[in-house]
């Protein structure tokens, strides 16, 4: 009797607790917490699911809650870009004069763009200010100070300005909408709570993928409807990511990659190396895990989200990558940033400011004038050339356009050294690619045989753990090379041929790819000198690690990381299955009898909670 008497009392403090904010506690997939408070929502939902306005300012307001939920009181900065780019985006299309329309837009991208600089690069700029000026000014929280005084409580700390969860994301896809009005792409959303919802839809709020407005508006004004293979489709996207994020992600960093990064000294030459390689798969499980789930939420409620990635770990070659990994941000820094520098028609006056803004960003993070010379020398230099040679001036802009793209889309993910090499890596590797792909078989065999001579040279006077790993590169070059060399010369061409250099190029992608993500997952995201005493030191401890002699007994490490590396093989093994091959196991499932995939789904959440860590870990991306 008792019980039940306390029953109800007990039943409204969970629900409260599913919808009050706990800073320690935010909501995320991997919790029952988001399931319960989903599981409200839904049922709600399916009261008005085809009264388009009443269903989507419903959403809009759950989503609202739900950033609340994982952000507290920041969500004001959300309804704050929404109001400011709804309203905006109407004074653009509704005014003929197209100076006022470039204004209006000026003001909406340094509204948002100053939103997200004052979070997330708040320490960076007073540094940089600093450096170059010679003054010795300090980071005040404003924004928290401000807020505190408005509601007449400390709510806010102004200790350390802390960077809102996902700001990056809604910054960039609010961007992307004002432009587009700008532009005659789409034309604006009429009613707030319409625009609302598509701004903040909270299963991809705070880790993208980042929607474009001409794939979603139209969907705002459509009736629900899921078809039974697409209720399918959902639970399959629902649970490979929980999956992808529990099983892989979590799991091979709680057990193997989070120690050797937070201690790199500590661990062998080949466990660092095999750390790189893990980190590889974990970063993709936690993401694109994240997206899946993402996907199947919007597919229950009938809204569908763009693909995210493509398999990139099948990519054969460095701008392939690209096309396959993060894709909603690859095409808003092509479509926003790239088209605009002047692509691969030549450049403009943005090109040399961005030059020289990441000259400056080089020189604070480096703390080298010399470093920024150098660049300087570079860009000067190949400018010179692409004016005497007017028959390869386009190429050569476009790459330019390309590696400051690259540059900042590494900025774009926190102001750190690390990070803008990171970006440069990944830059350099598309324009290397590009050159390569149009050099003779010949050409390329010297070539990479003269590098290695010059590295022989380098590393017997420098004797510098770096040499050692770039040569490792260019040996793996060079052997390909010559067998294509010779497998040309002697007019083999065949299946088996291509299909083996179609191998070798995904693999040593990988192994690149990888080694980029020493300096990103070393990375931090809002004081320049933690970013370089910290993760700097990491990387280089790391490099070091690799680059020193290796016990050539290696079996006492694989046994005792079995799990991990099996686990590492496996995780793998699903990435390259081929797609058709995923497409049939994926519709198979979806095609199920209810019954049916109500027990497959009962095994695999089974089969995953025994993975689950007592201390849930947080995506990855939510940090930026």
């Amino acid at each position: 009797m008792e019980l039940l008497e306390t029953l109800p009392e007990l039943l409204f403090n969970y629900i409260l607790s599913v919808f009050s904010f706990n800073e320690n506690s935010p909501l995320l997939f991997t919790q029952f917490h988001f399931w319960a408070f989903f599981a409200i929502v839904f049922c709600v939902f399916a009261l008005f699911r085809n009264r388009t306005l009443l269903r989507n300012a419903y959403l809009f307001f759950v989503s609202l809650l739900f950033y609340y939920k994982t952000s507290g009181w920041f969500v004001g900065l959300l309804i704050l870009i929404t109001i400011s780019d709804f309203f905006i985006a109407q004074r653009i299309y509704n005014t003929d004069s197209k100076r006022a329309k470039k204004c209006w837009l000026t003001l909406s991208v340094f509204v948002d763009l100053g939103i997200l600089c004052y979070f997330k690069y708040a320490y960076f700029l007073t540094d940089l200010i600093n450096q170059c000026v010679g003054t010795d000014f300090q980071v005040s929280n404003w924004a928290a100070i401000a807020g505190n005084d408005l509601v007449g409580s400390p709510v806010f700390s102004v200790d350390r300005i802390i960077l809102p969860v996902g700001i990056s994301f809604y910054t960039f896809q609010v961007i992307s909408y004002t432009v587009d009005v700008f532009k005659g792409r789409v034309k604006p959303v009429t009613n707030i709570l319409n625009f609302g919802f598509y701004v903040s839809f909270f299963p991809q709020l705070v880790a993208g993928p980042i929607i474009k407005a001409s794939d979603f508006i139209p969907q705002l004004y459509k009736k629900y409807f899921i078809s039974r293979r697409m209720f399918g489709l959902a639970v399959f996207w629902i649970l490979n990511g929980l999956a992808k994020k529990i099983i892989l992600s979590d799991y091979l960093a709680t057990n193997f990659i989070d120690r050797v990064f937070d201690n790199p000294l500590l661990f062998t030459g080949f466990e660092n190396l095999m750390a790189l390689f893990v980190y590889s798969l974990q970063v993709y499980a936690d993401f694109s895990g994240y997206t899946d789930i993402a996907i199947g939420l919007s597919l229950l409620m009938g809204f569908h989200l763009p693909a995210n990635f493509n398999s990139p770990y099948k990519a054969p070659n460095c701008s392939n990558f690209w096309k396959r990994w993060h894709i909603s941000l690859s095409r808003w820094l092509q479509n926003y940033l790239y088209i605009p520098l002047g692509g691969n028609r030549g450049i403009t006056p943005a090109t040399g400011l961005f030059l020289t803004i990441i000259s400056a960003f080089t020189i604070v993070l480096s703390g080298s004038w010399i470093i920024a010379i150098g660049i300087a020398l570079i860009v000067v230099v190949t400018i010179w050339f692409a004016k005497t040679h007017p028959d390869r001036h386009k190429p050569i802009y476009a790459n330019m356009n390309s590696i400051i793209t690259m540059l900042l889309g590494g900025l774009w993910h926190g102001a750190s050294m690390n990070f803008l090499i990171w970006g440069g890596m990944n830059g350099a590797g598309m324009i290397v690619f590009k050159f390569w792909r149009d050099f003779s078989a010949k050409t390329r065999f010297a070539f990479i045989w003269m590098l290695t001579i010059l590295l022989a040279v380098a590393h017997y006077y420098f004797n510098s753990p770096l040499t050692i790993i770039l040569l490792f590169f260019v040996v793996a070059v060079d052997i390909a090379t010559t067998i294509q060399l010779i497998w040309t010369s002697c007019g083999c061409e065949s299946k088996f041929g291509n299909y083996a250099a179609h191998v070798w190029a995904v693999l040593f992608t990988f192994v690149f790819i990888s080694f980029t993500r020493l300096f990103f997952r070393s990375g931090s995201n809002l004081d320049p000198a933690i970013a370089n005493e910290v993760a700097w030191n990491t990387a280089t401890q790391m490099v070091t690690q690799m680059g020193s002699a290796w016990n050539a007994n290696i079996m006492p490490i694989i046994s005792a990381y079995d799990k991990v590396f099996l686990l590492f093989i496996a995780g793998m093994a699903i990435h390259w299955i081929p797609a058709k091959s995923k497409s049939r196991y994926r519709f198979a499932f979806a095609s199920l009898p209810l019954p049916v995939m109500a027990l497959f789904s009962i095994v695999v959440i089974f089969i995953v909670w025994q993975f689950t860590a007592a201390d849930m870990q947080p995506f990855i991306y939510f940090q930026f």
